[in-house]
């Protein structure tokens, strides 16, 4: 028997949604996007489990969906994941650079179309919708070592090809659309032609800023000034601990002396002086921004636990 977090049944259980997500001929849009979100979270436990079990199983007191994950409890046990918001809060972790904030997006409009009577999918159109879909789903799938051809057939392989296609030509035109107009902005308040109500509205660097945890003095990509990147995972900690001999004083504690630095992770750049604003990874990345840099860490960030739980 095929136990419920196995990659393998969770991936062909995806390929079976995805084909009928795929079949324009008999379905709507709105019943192809349920079934697309439906697989796209199978794809975000079928990747998570490939690695570990444990990362889809829903931690409780009695410790049962471990135990089923990790092979220790057998038999008709009922194995329970994750919710699909930690689903996707692991996976943009794991593997950049998948995102989050719009796999959530298309996951809401799922429960709004079961359980509301709001619009759900049927707030961005479909010519829209796919390529920012197959966006997150092409990322899931490389993380399962599998490709597109795989998934949905060589038959249907060019369709997901041009929404990809699609996808990175919206993102390379937003993300110029965003620099271009900072520079006219910029240029507009220098020569004091900025209109009266875009004047009324310019922010100084306190509230451009997303107020992360971790941040650097970058460059700007539209006017060269020294802005703000920003970001709240840590990547990597690199420990030195201070080496040769201590002094002899009872009082020296040699812990004062470690020197801790964290790798982050960017996900929001700011500019006071053009009002640019880049708040996701992939437009800081299209911009030409450092994804990663470099904040001084402490000794609370080597002893950091993992906290357990579905936020």
């Amino acid at each position: 028997m095929t136990g419920p977090f196995d990659h393998e049944a969770l991936w062909m259980k995806a390929k079976l949604f995805l084909n009928r997500a795929m079949d324009e001929d008999s379905r709507s849009f709105d019943e192809q996007a349920l079934w697309a979100a439906l697989a796209l979270e199978l794809l975000a436990k079928a990747a998570l489990a490939r690695v570990s079990p444990l990362l889809i199983a829903e931690p409780n007191e009695e410790g049962t969906n471990l135990l089923i994950a990790s092979g220790l409890v057998k038999g008709n046990a009922r194995f329970t994941s994750v919710r699909a918001k930690t689903l996707m809060a692991r996976c943009h972790k794991a593997f950049k650079p998948f995102d989050s904030s719009e796999a959530m997006l298309i996951i809401n409009g799922r429960n709004e179309y079961l359980h509301s009577s709001g619009a759900g999918f049927m707030a961005i159109p479909p010519h829209a919708w796919w390529p920012r879909y197959w966006a997150q789903a092409a990322i899931l799938v490389t993380a399962l070592d599998r490709d597109i051809e795989e998934l949905v057939g060589s038959d249907r392989e060019l369709t997901v090809t041009r929404h990809l296609e699609q996808n990175a030509k919206n993102l390379e035109q937003r993300t110029e659309a965003l620099i271009e107009r900072a520079k006219q902005r910029r240029q507009q308040r220098l020569e004091g032609t900025l209109p009266a109500k875009v004047a009324a509205e310019w922010k100084n660097a306190q509230y451009l800023s997303a107020q992360m945890s971790h941040s650097e003095a970058a460059a700007c990509p539209a006017c060269e000034s020294t802005g703000l990147l920003e970001g709240e995972e840590v990547l990597g900690t690199d420990v030195k601990y201070p080496t040769g001999s201590f002094p002899s004083d009872e009082e020296y504690d040699p812990i004062m002396d470690i020197s801790v630095t964290l790798t982050i992770g960017a996900d929001h750049f700011s500019c006071p002086a053009c009002q640019l604003v880049l708040n996701s990874y992939d437009l800081i990345r299209q911009a030409g921004l450092e994804t990663e840099f470099e904040a001084p860490g402490d000794l609370d960030d080597i002893a950091h636990e993992p906290e357990y739980g579905n936020d």
